[in-house]
């Protein structure tokens, strides 16, 4: 029976990762949504990992903003000549971060296979979309246009996501904004929408997120969406627009470390 080399982790800096982070990325080849983590200060600490003393890959810990206090594991590659150590690395990993769970979106191949085999209990949180086919819904009698700042008195109310730049007006009212968050690594852009309460169950959700994707491909980007779980009005909206789902924002808890993971 071969030996397995001892594997190790230690904290490093996020410049030391930069390579590792170009090939995962390569790699993934799609919207990765904690993408930007690494930009906010204070709020990760990367990892080298090591096998037998060569550099194996890196790991990366959430520590900051929702994750305060529940040190969470969001990004996770091993370079290909090492992969058959992958749970090995990644124990290591556990061990010297002290990570309380994993969040991982479930088309990662590098994080997934280790939140199945060291979290005792998963849960999906939010279900991932990417663009599949081009619509043609009808406007039903609202007009798509950028917001101006004459529009700020007359934005309705929102009550999950932010005002957007972009805006749906009908009836001589504004019934819905919505906009693209580029935060993610590009060229992906998020849509995000809001329909007022009142303007629900016309269609003007679904066309509007029809002429975001637009407006996303026209400035050279790929559109992408995200909805809770159990949003079920928020999912049939985005694949009457033309997205299906391509994973789920996956989160496991009761980490195991033992040998036997």
């Amino acid at each position: 029976m071969a030996t397995i080399p001892e594997c190790a982790a230690r904290p490093a800096t996020i410049t030391e990762i930069l390579p590792g982070r170009g090939r995962y990325r390569d790699e993934m080849d799609c919207q990765i949504i904690h993408d930007s983590l690494h930009a906010r200060k204070g709020w990760t600490i990367p990892y080298l990992l090591w096998s037998a003393g060569s550099a194996a890959g890196y790991g990366s810990v959430a520590v900051g903003g929702p994750w305060q206090g529940n040190p969470t594991i969001f990004e996770f590659y091993v370079e290909p000549a090492f992969r058959a150590f992958s749970a090995d690395l990644f124990r290591a990993l556990l061990a010297t971060s002290g990570a309380a769970q994993i969040e991982t979106q479930s088309n990662d191949p590098f994080l997934t296979p280790m939140l199945h085999a060291f979290a005792s209990s998963a849960t999906s949180a939010s279900i991932l979309f990417r663009d599949q086919a081009i619509t043609a819904l009808p406007a039903n009698g609202a007009l798509f246009r950028r917001a101006t700042e004459a529009d700020d008195a007359r934005m309705p109310r929102q009550s999950v996501e932010p005002i957007g730049d972009w805006v749906l007006e009908a009836e001589n009212r504004i019934v819905a904004t919505g906009g693209l968050l580029f935060h993610y690594n590009r060229p992906y852009g998020d849509i995000y929408m809001e329909v007022a309460e009142t303007f629900r169950r016309r269609g003007y959700g679904s066309y509007l997120v029809q002429e975001l994707k637009r407006v996303c491909y026209e400035q050279g980007s790929v559109p992408a969406a995200r909805c809770r779980t159990g949003n079920a009005a928020s999912r049939k909206t985005l694949e009457k627009a033309g997205f299906v789902p391509c994973g789920h924002l996956l989160v496991g808890t009761e980490l195991q470390t033992g040998s036997g993971a």
